[in-house]
């Protein structure tokens, strides 16, 4: 049963993430010949204010 966790800075729509789920289930299907019903996605959303890159915190990013 694969279980695919997915991390994202808030801020999407449910629309981007219905269509995630949907796209990276059938990836997981088509590359581990899975079944459908045994993938889980996992979405993890994170604040802006707690994710930094190169030493800078998204949300400070322009």
């Amino acid at each position: 049963m694969p279980i695919v966790t997915v991390k994202l800075l808030e801020g999407r729509t449910d629309e981007q993430k219905k269509a995630l789920v949907e796209k990276v289930t059938e990836a997981v299907v088509e590359t581990v010949n899975a079944k459908r019903e045994a993938v889980t996605i996992v979405i993890e959303e994170m604040s802006k204010n707690h994710y930094a890159s190169g030493g800078v915190r998204a949300i400070d990013k322009n």
